[in-house]
């Protein structure tokens, strides 16, 4: 028997039969963390059964669910992966409440997702989201022709137009002797697609990274590892056997994982709520000068989970700090989420990169998956600075990838010429995320009056899909889940203290309340 069925068998013997029989008519289900407590209509007759059985009170049903499931799970959120402990205990209790027959409404209130921040556009709510987003799939090109989402059947003329505009860059790439179906020797990806995301960046951030500083990667955690892969390889042939970067918290885990995997050492920076969990000039002063085996910093300019980014000020605070240190150490900028805040705020950040003795020595991790709501199409690139670094680290790659994925290349390419041709799809998923962003808070807002979880609620500065606030004493990301419904990922998902959990706006809308 299955953990699933070990909860179904607990329940009492007459809910066991009602459950069985899965009926479909039922009451309205309540919003998303809405309370467990019983209406006084919960457990009116079922007229189907002439009277002698109950309608399922689907909601205490799926409570008493949510509570046998964070038992289970508690003990296997110390590993490894709170993130995706945390998103197998979702999932599996919503396969067991589907294979159960409860209806979708209630499955829906009950069970929140918001631990993985992936962005669906094909569950865009008229309802929730609102009209000017629900077209948003078939306009990007990622609805299928015909596909019906919120009521609406798309076109698919993006669909086609993608598939029309690889064909085209595939004969452009043969007329330049780059054929995709053979093996691509430095593994860096086709020339035409590079010279593309230069002018890209030019276009975005006001400044150039050449075309042959431009590395590509299946997205931006792809060409982390890739990187780190070919660094550590070039300092250790340099003779260099200790190394060491240094890594903020909280911040994304799986960079760290993938520098310990290589056997670089991590250096953790704690930051502090009142620095808005920023790292400090001091911080990363005192950093440096008690480890002499740092050579690169890890910085996401906009963070996830906390939502917060560094101002201008503050980047060339740190900026400053590195450079007078004078010891040759990295900048790893995660620019996964420039691109979902203000476009004049994330310029004003990326100009603060391109001055002498910073553009150098910096590292830019790009992805279109949270930007452009990319994130099954693991378009991403890496840009360097010094062209010498480029060409150092090219083992990262070529020890990975004989070749990038020619239809991917070709898909990232038509990718590229539509949101130049249509700028105004960047600006619709910005207000997406600025809707999503600005409900959640409110909804917490709502929550906390009535739960009294929260000992403070989170702003944000505009960015990311993320939320991340701070729990009461005795609260828990399992406590949280229990009385709300609402799944996130704890604060040591991140390298920090559990008090803390992260929750994502993109995955699926969020009703007013």
């Amino acid at each position: 028997m299955s953990s699933g069925d070990a909860s179904f068998t607990s329940l009492p013997s007459d809910q066991r039969a009602s459950v069985s029989a899965a009926p479909t008519a039922t009451r309205p289900a309540p919003r998303a963390g809405a309370s467990r407590t019983k209406s006084p209509t919960s457990r009116r007759p079922n007229a189907a059964a002439n009277g002698h059985e109950r309608t399922p009170d689907y909601a205490a049903l799926i409570a008493r669910m949510r509570d046998e499931a964070c038992e289970r799970y508690k003990p296997q959120v110390r590993g490894a992966a709170p993130i995706r402990v945390m998103a197998r205990m979702v999932q599996e209790l919503e396969r067991t409440c589907i294979e159960r027959g409860f209806p979708a409404e209630a499955i829906a209130a009950g069970i929140v997702n918001r631990t993985i921040g992936d962005v669906d556009l094909r569950h865009v709510s008229l309802r929730d989201d609102g009209p000017a987003f629900v077209t948003l799939a078939d306009d990007m090109g990622l609805a299928l022709p015909g596909e019906v989402i919120a009521d609406s059947a798309a076109t698919g003329d993006t669909y086609r137009w993608i598939h029309e505009r690889m064909l085209d860059f595939e004969r452009q790439l043969l007329a330049r002797r780059f054929d995709l179906r053979m093996y691509d020797v430095s593994g860096i990806g086709n020339p035409l697609l590079r010279e593309m995301l230069s002018a890209y960046a030019l276009q975005h951030w006001g400044y150039t990274v050449p075309p042959e500083c431009i590395h590509l990667s299946l997205g931006a955690l792809d060409g982390l590892d890739k990187f780190f892969r070919g660094f550590a390889t070039a300092r250790r042939q340099a003779g260099e056997q200790e190394m060491a970067i240094v890594f903020p918290a909280p911040s994304f885990n799986v960079p760290e994982w993938q520098a310990q995997s290589l056997g670089l050492r991590l250096h953790r920076l704690y930051t502090q709520p009142e620095d808005s969990f920023k790292v400090t000039p001091e911080m990363l002063r005192a950093a440096l000068d008690d480890a002499p085996d740092i050579r690169a910093f890890y910085l996401t300019v906009s963070n996830n989970p906390t939502a917060f980014a560094y101002t201008p000020a503050e980047l060339r605070a740190l900026f400053d700090t590195l450079t007078e240190a004078n010891r040759g150490v990295l900048i790893v900028a995660d620019l996964a989420y420039i691109g979902t805040g203000d476009p004049d705020e994330d310029r004003a950040r990326m100009a603060e990169f391109n001055r002498p003795g910073v553009f150098e020595r910096t590292v830019f991790v790009n992805s279109f998956s949270k930007t452009h709501t990319l994130t099954g199409d693991r378009c991403g690139w890496v840009g360097f600075g010094d062209p010498a670094l480029a060409a150092q680290v090219g083992a990262g790659w070529t020890n990975s990838t004989a070749s990038l994925p020619a239809e991917w290349q070709l898909r990232y390419m038509a990718y590229i010429e539509l949101f130049n041709q249509r700028p105004a799809l960047e600006e619709r998923i910005r207000a997406l995320y600025r809707h999503r962003r600005e409900r959640l808070i409110k909804q917490l807002h709502a929550l906390d009056a009535q739960h009294h979880v929260f000992a403070h609620v989170n702003l944000d500065d505009g960015g990311t899909v993320y939320n991340w606030s701070q729990l009461c004493p005795g609260e828990d990301v399992f406590t949280f889940f229990s009385k709300t419904g609402i799944a996130g990922v704890p604060g040591s998902g991140f390298g920090y203290s559990d008090d803390f959990l992260r929750l994502s706006v993109g995955c699926i809308p969020i009703p007013e309340v």
